[in-house]
């Protein structure tokens, strides 16, 4: 008797990372002398103009973000990966944690200066922008939560101002973003990545934008409800 296994059978795993497709973001904020700090990370996610980031607890960004309140969420496009990686394996962080000394990270202070990156004012907030990324999301910390065994703290910050490049505004809109025209750089287990093409229509879509506005008083109001359900 033989048999054939199903097309759709499961193997347990235990992968050390779960990069499984997420936005890459680099982070400005200020050190204690004022100089900027630019740090990619990719642990993020956002409901409505609030947003979670994932971040060590010991990172030059984590204390930066501590003791000011506030930095930048700049999103790079796909086409920024080389910039992007110019800052791999750098920290802010003097001396190096024990735990980045293993992976072979260095410490770098210029960071923008070696990923070629040019700093922009923001409005909002004193932690600098990035010119070349399509989008700049000023942002103010406004809770920080120890998750596991304290290594890692979730910050959770506010978006107080957006600033995207024109090229990426749908056309006829003031506020939208063409989806069709932002081609954001993803990390896939410690790959870049950028989106395909368009794969199918969306029913959420249907949902006019402006109605995700204000400040939802219950779970099945707020943003992505009925992509969760």
């Amino acid at each position: 008797m033989t048999t054939t296994e199903a097309p759709h059978t499961h193997t347990v795993i235990d992968p050390a990372i779960l990069y499984f497709g997420t936005p890459v973001v680099l982070v400005s904020t200020l050190n204690e002398d004022g100089s900027p700090n630019l740090a990619p990370m990719s642990s993020v996610f956002w409901l409505g103009h609030d947003a979670m980031l994932g971040l060590g607890s010991r990172a030059q960004t984590t204390r930066n973000l501590l003791a000011t309140r506030e930095c930048v969420l700049n999103l790079p496009s796909d086409a920024l990966a080389p910039a992007v990686d110019r800052l791999a394996l750098t920290t802010g962080s003097s001396p190096v944690p024990p735990v980045l000394l293993r992976r072979g990270y260095r410490h770098e202070r210029d960071k923008f200066g070696i990923s070629g990156l040019t700093p922009l004012p923001a409005q909002t907030v004193a932690a600098p922008r990035v010119a070349e990324c399509p989008v700049n999301l000023e942002a103010t910390l406004t809770a920080s939560y120890p998750m596991g065994d304290g290594g890692v703290l979730a910050h959770e910050v506010r978006v107080r101002r957006i600033h995207v490049h024109e090229s990426i505004r749908l056309a006829g809109t003031r506020d939208r973003i063409d989806p069709d025209a932002w081609r954001p750089l993803i990390m896939s287990f410690q790959q870049f990545y950028g989106l395909g093409p368009r794969v199918h229509p969306s029913t959420l879509a249907r949902i006019p934008e402006h109605l995700y506005r204000g400040a939802p008083q219950s779970p099945e109001a707020r943003p992505g409800a009925v992509a969760e359900a």
